[in-house]
């Protein structure tokens, strides 16, 4: 690597499917493109629970 304007070029992951089906690989995803996923399926957890339990405005009228 000679050239020093090869440092400062950045490249997207590695893309899964086409057109408006493509989305970022998630096998490739790393903390370092900002992809920290160690809290996701405690959130998502958290948020299904939260969605099952009735809110105190939807009792029957």
């Amino acid at each position: 690597m000679t050239d020093p304007l090869d440092k400062a070029v950045s490249t997207p992951p590695a893309v899964l499917g086409e057109g408006c089906l493509s989305r970022y690989d998630p096998a490739a995803l790393t903390p370092e493109n900002g992809a920290d996923f160690d809290g996701a399926a405690e959130l998502w957890r958290q948020l299904q629970q939260s969605d099952e339990q009735p809110s105190p405005l939807q009792e029957d009228a």
